[in-house]
Order: structure tokens, then sequence, then C-alpha cells
């Protein structure tokens, strides 16, 4: 009975890395995502997954934003499709 278990030691022991190494840090980073998309707010600055860099004009109730990325032209986009803030530079990092 006992050599059944032993046999499954390397199995679960394969499982419990896999969950610390691999899943537990992609749903943490899903769920700092999901976060940052909720909390998008007229004037910032962000860029697209496509590369587009915009500033947010407008967040709509459904899933989209719409981005002001230059002069007049106004894109809407789908919220999930943001992957980041970009940070502007002040006088005190320039340091």
């Amino acid at each position: 009975m006992s050599s059944n278990f032993a046999q499954f030691i390397p199995l679960i022991l394969i499982f419990v890395i896999f969950y610390f190494f691999l899943i537990r840090p992609q749903q943490k980073k899903v769920r700092e995502h999901k976060t940052m998309t909720q909390n998008l707010k007229r004037g910032d600055e962000v860029i697209t997954s496509g590369g587009i860099i915009g500033t947010v004009d407008r967040v709509f109730e459904d899933d989209r934003i719409e981005l002001n990325i230059s002069e007049g032209v106004k894109v809407q986009v789908i919220k999930n499709t943001i992957q980041g803030h970009l940070k502007k530079e002040t006088k005190e990092t320039k340091k």
C-alpha cells in the first residue's frame, strides 16, 4: 500500500513545483492587469498590445476606452488590449 503511494510522490512534487513557479505567478500577473485596466481614467498615458501609444480620453461602461493618439485622432480599443501605463518623467526623476 505504501509503495503505491510512494509512486505518486514525484507527480505530487512536480505539480507543487508547477504551481509555485508557473501557475501562481501567472495568476498574479492577470490579477494586476485586471486591476490596472479597471483603474484607467481620463488623462492616463497608455500603450496597447499593438504598440499604439495614446492618452485615455473617455472610458465607456462596457469593455471599451477611447484613446487620443494624435491631435484630432481618436480610436476606440478594448480595455484588455492595454499593456500598461507609461510613466511621465518629472523633474525629480531626471536628477
